[in-house]
């Protein structure tokens, strides 16, 4: 059995936004027999209703919380001003299925846009007008992209991900798992140093 990597996320976890830079190094430092598995975990379910107060409240403690944790993280206040936030992740996670069905490279690409399009540009992720605008600023076929996002295979796809995240007890996002052969180890994410994870990686031979 390959060594495996599995990484659990979600587009719209501000959590996973924070990650990010840490994430690219340990993956960047990771010996290349290593298979990375990116999942969507699904934060939030699809849902047209305003975003109560006391979750957007929350959401904002944990936009500020990241900053004092990681001061590198940047965030766009305006969102809460010039959008109407939805608490409505599995329209993003889709889109990253969708992207990555035209071609592999555009997991990466489309979460990444989605990351800054929400947290940067004031721009609502589970709107499917913007996620569509993001398909075509990433290089995706639009056309293509718009029928497979709302398709029943690409949800399809997102439960099975999901499902698949929580029988690996990846529940919280992010979260990171390591398998080599019949070897497993849970590796809590580290936002500020790249290097504790993978010495853990390295211990698990």
């Amino acid at each position: 059995m390959p060594k495996t990597l599995y990484y659990a996320h979600d587009p719209m976890c501000s959590w996973c936004w924070a990650f990010r830079p840490s994430l690219n190094v340990l993956i960047e430092k990771l010996p290349k027999e290593i298979n990375i598995i990116r999942l969507l975990g699904g934060l939030a379910p699809d849902s047209n209703i305003s975003m109560p107060e006391n979750i957007r409240e929350y959401v904002l403690q944990n936009w500020r919380a990241i900053e004092k944790k990681v001061p590198e993280t940047k965030f766009n206040y305006d969102f809460w001003e010039y959008c109407k936030p939805r608490r409505s992740t599995y329209p993003a996670c889709r889109a990253v299925i969708a992207a990555r069905k035209q071609k592999n490279k555009f997991d990466a690409a489309m979460t990444l846009a989605i990351q800054k399009a929400y947290y940067l540009q004031a721009r609502n992720p589970s709107d499917y007008e913007t996620l569509i605008e993001l398909a075509g600023e990433i290089g995706a076929d639009k056309n293509k992209f718009s029928k497979d996002v709302t398709s029943p295979d690409i949800n399809k796809i997102l439960k099975e991900e999901i499902q698949q995240s929580e029988s690996l007890d990846l529940k919280s996002l992010p979260s990171l798992l390591f398998i080599n052969g019949e070897k497993k180890i849970k590796i809590e994410p580290d936002y500020l140093d790249a290097e504790v994870m993978l010495n853990k990686i390295k211990l698990l031979k």
